[in-house]
C-alpha cells in the first residue's frame, strides 16, 4: 500500500459521509489504514470517534485509542502558579491568529520515544483547509512579538479535539491550551477530547474513559456536522 493519502480514492467534500467499520467489530486501536485526508474524511471520523495517526512513508491509518483521555468543564485545573501566569500575562493569548505556523511548531516539536513526527505535509495541509472551513483552530502564546506555543484541534458540535501542542518557552503550550479550555468551556463545550492518557494531560484534569464509554459520550451529546 502507498504511503500517505491515496491520490485515487475519491476527495469529500465537507458535507460528505464516510462510513467506517462498526464498533462492535474494533478489535484494537486501528481502525482502517488508507483513504485520504479530505475534509469529509476527516469529519466523518471524528463524528466516530476517530482520527488519523500514523508515521511518515505509512499510508494514512485511522484510530481510536482505547482508553481515551478527556477533560470535562468542572474537572479542569490550573495550578496556582499556572494561575498567575495567565494573570499576569506573561504570554499574550490570541486565537486562530496563525493556525498554520502553530502546527508547523507542533512538528518540529522533538517528544520522548518519538522518532520523527506523524505532522506531515499532508496532515498540515489538511488540517489548515479544516481551518480555512472553520472546523480547526488553534490557541497561540506569544511573547514579545514572537509565538512561543499553542496548540490546535477540531471543534465539532459542543465537542473540541485536542490534537497537539508545543512550547518554545517554558509553559507557553500549556498557557494556551489552558485559555482555549476555559473560552470552549464558557461557551458551552462539553468535554475537550486529549485522545490518548499522559501524565501532562491527567495534571490538566484529564481522566481515562473506555473507548465504548467515550463513543457513547458522542452519541449523547450529538456531536456530529
Amino acid at each position: 500500500m502507498r504511503s500517505g493519502p491515496d491520490p485515487d480514492f475519491p476527495y469529500l467534500t465537507e458535507t460528505q459521509y464516510f462510513p467506517f467499520r462498526d464498533p462492535k467489530d474494533w478489535k484494537d486501536d486501528i481502525i482502517a489504514v488508507g483513504g485520504n485526508l479530505s475534509p469529509g474524511m476527516l469529519l466523518s471520523a471524528y463524528e466516530q470517534g476517530i482520527f488519523p495517526w500514523y508515521n511518515d512513508g505509512d499510508p494514512v491509518i485511522w484510530q481510536s485509542p482505547d482508553p481515551r483521555c478527556v477533560i470535562f468543564p468542572e474537572k479542569l485545573h490550573i495550578s496556582s502558579s499556572m494561575r498567575k501566569i495567565l494573570n499576569n500575562r506573561t504570554f499574550i493569548i490570541k486565537f486562530d491568529e496563525n493556525f498554520t505556523e502553530v502546527m508547523k511548531g507542533c512538528a518540529e516539536t522533538k517528544r520522548p520515544h518519538q522518532n520523527g513526527t506523524w505532522i506531515s505535509k499532508d496532515i498540515i495541509e489538511a488540517y489548515t483547509e479544516l481551518h480555512r472551513l472553520g472546523w480547526a483552530h488553534s490557541a497561540e502564546a506569544w511573547q514579545d512579538g514572537e509565538l512561543a506555543g499553542g496548540c490546535y484541534g477540531v471543534l465539532m458540535g459542543n465537542a473540541f479535539f485536542g490534537e497537539s501542542m508545543f512550547s518554545r518557552k517554558s509553559n507557553a503550550s500549556k498557557a494556551a491550551f489552558l485559555s482555549l479550555a476555559e473560552k470552549l468551556f464558557d461557551y458551552g463545550a462539553a468535554f475537550i477530547d486529549c485522545q490518548v492518557p499522559t501524565n501532562h494531560l491527567l495534571s490538566l484534569g484529564g481522566e481515562v474513559m473506555a473507548r465504548e464509554d467515550f463513543l457513547n459520550l458522542l452519541d449523547i451529546h450529538g456531536v456530529s456536522r
